[in-house]
């Protein structure tokens, strides 16, 4: 394909096009670019601008009390003048457009310009290069106030609890904002019950749990049982013709006819929902049914209110869980501002807060409930655990949603005040104190209990206990695993659900560094008192934006290349799970065996890459291996690595190194058999996987009487004096697998047929995936040469392997896009192998 002048090759891959100033990874995703709407439309735009140039002239000389009119008068005797473009405020100078070119020319080939006794200077206008500004997304009042304009009005107050106090007040919505929210409640809820009779239409979330903000989302529930029932009383009521006549009943027919609201599912009812949006409600636009996602929502906007909205129609736990926070708000005013202040310094520190939604950032709801986990753990406590408030309610308030128990007092006069009488100046210092110490990686939050609870333990409870028990004889959707992960919060009610999950181990290591960088600054005179020379105090140093230094999230230029498998007994199968309980203390040197065997078949088998033992006769390996690739064609190199797998299994091995221990006999014993029989350094031939590392680890990972349920105050951390034990490969990777994944996923499970489609992010689909990837290419050719180090570290609840990336030559800059694909891929692909373990 020949390129033209906007479109130059990228040196990591791809194309980008100057004009759009985008990236794009192949030569067809650059052909649906050139023919896509922006580019054609920047296209006609710019030739516009560039006609315009070359027809239109630069003019100064005049005096500044003339107008547009004298300047077309003067110069229409040349040709028709298309347009006068003045500015007066910088210059005086104009631009005159003329309709032709000819006149341009004639204009100025005319020896002298004189206007009112002025002599004009004309020269050609400038020819500048035509440059794409995108428009900026304009965002609701307050949703980014300045910090300066934050900082002036913090600095006018006497305290720190004046201070939070003030953030609320920049922040909420205003009254007038909040009666137009609720007008447009109402108008919905008339629309809806025209189509939908005896339906309701409840608020959640922000704009109604107490800490909405100027920028928050209308979330909407739709209530639709009483609507069943009606439609349900319709349909049988076939002997009472005159009443099935009546307006209501007309309503049903027309609308509700062409569907069972009872067998209809989410999908169906939604598109209907966007379709009443779509046709009957003033000033919507932009409506969007988004049927995949984890609740099917129906998303909107308003035009005039410059307000987005969602609806769902199966989000009861979503209600509660409001009902919920307005509940612990009325409970104790400190919730108020400190939800506020914490909420706008993780913002700033860039933890929470992305406008665009995903990624692995707190949402605003995961971190309310760490506040509020926080407050019930104070000494003594500022609200209560679920569990407590239950027993405070009476009986008409039992509540169950979905199997869940979320029974809790409607009215805040059922609970006791707190006897806490902590300012929120000491409140928000010990939140960060709290969490800036806090174990993440083997505690579970549970705000129904009112207290942490360690993994292992919590994965024990779930099994045993009589909530889960009443859902399995439901056979409910509530019966789906938790996804465990870096931090876990989990929901006061639904308790399968960790608000948290999205969460990577990243931006958990950044909130608790930010939280020990706030706690070491709350405890100085700068947070605490007033200045009295006028600096900044206060609030206002820990609102200051994340500097330069070493950005987690951003992905700044200094950060450590690793990646973190923690231990999750959740993910292993159940044979796996009894052997490691049988380990007992030594369950690590089990588990972290698989684990490495698992990597080590990612990067063969699915990656398709080289990998070999940090001993042995590596450098002739890779001689071998990059001859052999670099002579295959494309056709040849996926059946080279692909034939030679079972082959690799075997002879690219684990090695991990003994440390000396005490009382070591049978290590040093296990040390000689090693290196005699098995060990690449001393022996030509190499050990298994399972063999290295059965043999390596046995020993090393012992941790004296740990035990896999161990309390957290009774764990013991791995022998700080020894070696960690470790597994040291090199790596050659033959193709870019990270570039087009997505695209070339889609077009394979397109052509397949659905009986012989792979479940989606499965191992076999991945490894087709980059089958694929190395088919597109002409010739194998050696990309990259990393080396790959793999650590086990942590005590009990928090064991994890680390896998440390040092990089090779890389001229052509591609670890980075390589180790940021794998950030997310690698983990993925290893617990989905560990689920397979047998």
């Amino acid at each position: 394909m020949e390129l033209n002048s906007d479109i130059q090759p990228v040196l990591k891959g791809g194309f980008r096009c100057n004009l759009c100033e985008i990236h794009v990874p192949n030569k067809a995703s650059l052909d649906d670019h050139l023919k896509g709407r922006r580019h054609q439309k920047l296209s006609s735009v710019r030739a516009t601008r560039k006609a315009q140039a070359e027809s239109s002239l630069f003019v100064t000389g005049f005096a500044r009390e003339t107008s547009q009119l004298q300047l077309v008068d003067h110069f229409q005797q040349f040709g028709p003048v298309a347009e006068v473009i003045m500015d007066k405020d910088k210059g005086v100078y104009a631009i005159v457009e003329f309709s032709e070119t000819e006149g341009m020319q004639s204009a100025f080939s005319h020896p002298q310009h004189t206007l009112e006794g002025q002599k004009l200077c004309v020269k050609p206008r400038e020819k500048k290069e035509f440059r794409y500004i995108p428009k900026k997304k304009q965002y609701p009042r307050n949703l980014h106030l300045s910090v300066e304009h934050l900082s002036r009005e913090l600095c006018q107050a006497a305290s720190v609890n004046e201070q939070m106090q003030r953030v609320v007040e920049c922040f909420q919505l205003s009254e007038s904002e909040k009666k137009v929210r609720n007008l447009l409640v109402e108008l919905l809820q008339g629309v809806f019950t025209e189509f939908f009779p005896e339906c309701c239409v409840q608020p959640f979330g922000s704009s109604v749990n107490t800490f909405d903000i100027h920028s928050c989302d209308l979330d909407l529930f739709l209530d639709l049982e009483n609507t069943k029932s009606f439609q349900a009383r319709a349909k049988g009521s076939s002997d009472q013709a005159e009443e099935c006549q009546s307006e209501d009943i007309q309503s049903e027919d027309s609308i509700l006819s062409d569907i069972d609201l009872s067998t209809a599912s989410p999908a169906e009812v939604l598109d209907l929902v966007a379709v009443v949006l779509r046709k009957c409600v003033p000033g919507v636009h932009k409506v969007q049914v988004l049927s995949s996602a984890r609740l099917p929502v129906v998303k909107f906007s308003h035009r005039e209110l410059d307000l987005q909205g969602d609806i769902t129609i199966n989000n009861r736990l979503a209600v509660r869980n409001t009902r919920f926070l307005q509940l612990c708000s009325k409970l104790d005013a400190r919730l108020h501002p400190l939800v506020y202040s914490i909420r706008y310094w993780a913002k700033q520190k860039e933890l929470a807060g992305n406008p665009f939604g995903g990624g692995p950032l707190l949402n605003n709801y995961a971190l309310t409930l760490l506040i509020i986990f926080f407050l019930q753990n104070q000494d003594p406590p500022v609200l209560l655990s679920v569990n407590q408030l239950k027993e405070m309610a009476c009986e008409e308030e039992d509540c169950v949603i979905e199997g869940w128990d979320c029974t809790f007092p409607s009215q805040p006069i059922s609970v006791p005040p707190s006897k806490n009488t902590e300012d929120l100046c000491a409140l928000l210092a010990g939140f960060f104190s709290f969490y800036g110490q806090f174990d993440f990686a083997g505690s579970v939050i549970s705000l129904r209990e009112g207290q942490a609870l360690s993994i292992t333990g919590f994965l024990n409870k779930i099994e045993e206990d009589e909530v889960m028990e009443r859902r399995k004889k439901a056979g409910d959707r509530g019966l789906k695993t938790i996804r465990l992960g870096p931090v876990n919060v989990l929901d006061p009610f639904e308790l399968c659900h960790n608000v948290a999950g999205n969460l990577n181990e990243r931006t958990q290591k950044c909130f608790r560094r930010e939280c020990e960088e706030a706690a070491k600054y709350c405890r100085s005179l700068q947070y605490q008192r007033k200045s009295t020379k006028g600096k900044v105090w206060g609030l206002v140093r820990l609102f200051a934006p994340l500097d330069g230094r070493a950005r987690g999230l951003t992905g700044g230029t200094e950060r450590e290349l690793s990646i973190s498998i923690p231990f999750k007994a959740a993910m292993l199968p159940d044979l796996v799970c009894s052997q490691l309980r049988l380990a007992g203390g030594h369950f690590r040197q089990l588990w972290f065996e698989k684990v490495c065997h698992a990597v080590v078949r990612v990067f063969q088998d699915v990656l398709k890459c080289s990998v070999a033992p940090s001993d042995g006769p590596v450098k002739d390996m890779m001689r071998r291996e990059e001859t052999e690739h670099g002579a295959v064609t494309d056709t040849n190199a996926a059946a080279h690595v692909g034939t030679d797998n079972e082959d690799v299994k075997q002879d690219y091995i684990i090695d991990c190194t003994l440390p000396a221990r005490e009382n070591g006999k049978n290590v040093q014993e296990a040390n000689n058999n090693c290196a005699s029989d098995t060990c690449p350094s001393t022996s030509s031939k190499e050990c298994s996987p399972r063999d290295s590392v059965h043999v390596g680890l046995k020993r090393l990972l012992s941790c004296g009487d740990d035990t896999l349920g161990s309390p957290p105050s009774k764990r013991q951390m791995l022998d700080s004096g020894s070696k960690h034990p470790s597994a040291l490969w090199h790596c050659l990777l033959w193709h870019r697998v990270w570039v087009g994944r997505r695209k070339v996923r889609h077009n394979l499970l397109k052509n397949l047929r659905e009986a012989s489609k792979p479940e989606g992010g499965s191992i076999e689909l991945e490894t087709q995936v980059t089958a694929c990837i190395a088919q597109e290419h002409e010739e194998a050719q050696k990309l990259l040469e990393f080396t790959l180090e793999a650590e086990v570290l942590g005590c009990t609840e928090d064991t994890q392997t680390v896998l440390k990336f040092t990089p090779g030559e890389d001229h052509a800059g591609l670890f980075q896009d390589f180790f940021h694909f794998l950030e997310s891929f690698l983990p993925k692909m290893t617990v989905k192998l560990l689920e397979k373990l047998e």
